[in-house]
């Protein structure tokens, strides 16, 4: 299928600011863009480019005084299939991980695995190991969180969300992380496009987040906010958490003054 996906965000800034920017679509699925994904700005200034420890492409900016709205248009292939469903996969002992896989058990800003041991495995410590123990987080953090972006904090980590029992697509991200993590399953903070494709329409489009996890020897994608199998997931970035995926850091004060993303499917060219 062919989906067109972007993004325009428009900041006010008092005064000229630098800008780390995680926008453009991930390394991994560069080989699917049928148009280039170009980070374009305006007023134009110079977008300096470089891949982080995590795959991810990242863009500088010096910001100029004034309105700035950075923008991007494109078109990417994707298979059409639902995310991988492999029940039978199995969890694998922390002695037999790759090296690769050991930071995602790692407690990390958001996801304060210390916090939430105790609960982690009074919780899922009689669930099966494998698929099925991810599973049965990724089912309890549907249930647990009710949605709202009134709920949404950018300070609020894996134990508040689970504390005051709300949030949006990160906190439920991030608090499936943590329990996985817990229970001694590598898992990693994704963020990117997921339009309504093969649903019906879930309300304003918005980036996603969502969360991959290891067990049998590869990555699968879990996501407790929708808690089903979707259509269309265009990766952006990945890593520990949102601090290492945040669309933006700025250096300075910058408004944001507007807000727009886009995921739509589209016919197949003649």
């Amino acid at each position: 299928m062919r989906i067109r996906a972007g993004f325009e965000i428009t900041y006010d800034c008092p005064a000229p600011v630098t800008m780390l920017l995680t926008l453009s679509v991930h390394s991994s699925r560069r080989g699917d863009l049928e148009t280039p994904d170009w980070v374009q700005t305006n007023p134009m200034v110079h977008v300096h480019q470089y891949i982080d420890g995590f795959g991810n492409i990242c863009s500088r900016v010096l910001a100029p005084a004034g309105r700035f709205v950075i923008s991007s248009d494109f078109v990417v292939r994707d298979s059409g299939l639902v995310d991988d469903y492999e029940p039978w996969a199995q969890q694998i002992d922390v002695p037999d991980l790759p090296d690769e896989a050991l930071i995602y058990l790692l407690g990390s800003r958001y996801c304060e695995t210390d916090k939430m041991v105790d609960l982690a495995w009074s919780l899922f410590g009689g669930t099966e190991p494998g698929w099925a123990r991810v599973q049965a987080i990724c089912d309890y953090v549907h249930n647990h969180i009710i949605f709202g972006y009134e709920h949404a904090s950018p300070t609020k980590g894996a134990t508040e969300a689970h504390f005051q029992a709300r949030g949006v697509c990160r906190d439920y991200a991030h608090l499936a992380i943590t329990l996985c993590r817990c229970m001694n399953i590598p898992a990693r903070y994704c963020t990117g496009y997921l339009g309504d494709i093969g649903v019906p329409v879930v309300g304003v489009m918005d980036f996603s987040a969502w969360l991959e996890v290891y067990l049998g020897g590869r990555w699968y994608t879990f996501d407790a906010r929708n808690n089903i199998r979707r259509i269309g997931r265009v990766l952006i970035a990945r890593g520990r958490d949102a601090t290492d995926v945040a669309i933006a850091n700025t250096f300075g004060t910058a408004i944001l003054a507007g807000f727009t993303v886009v995921s739509d499917e589209l016919p197949e060219a003649a």
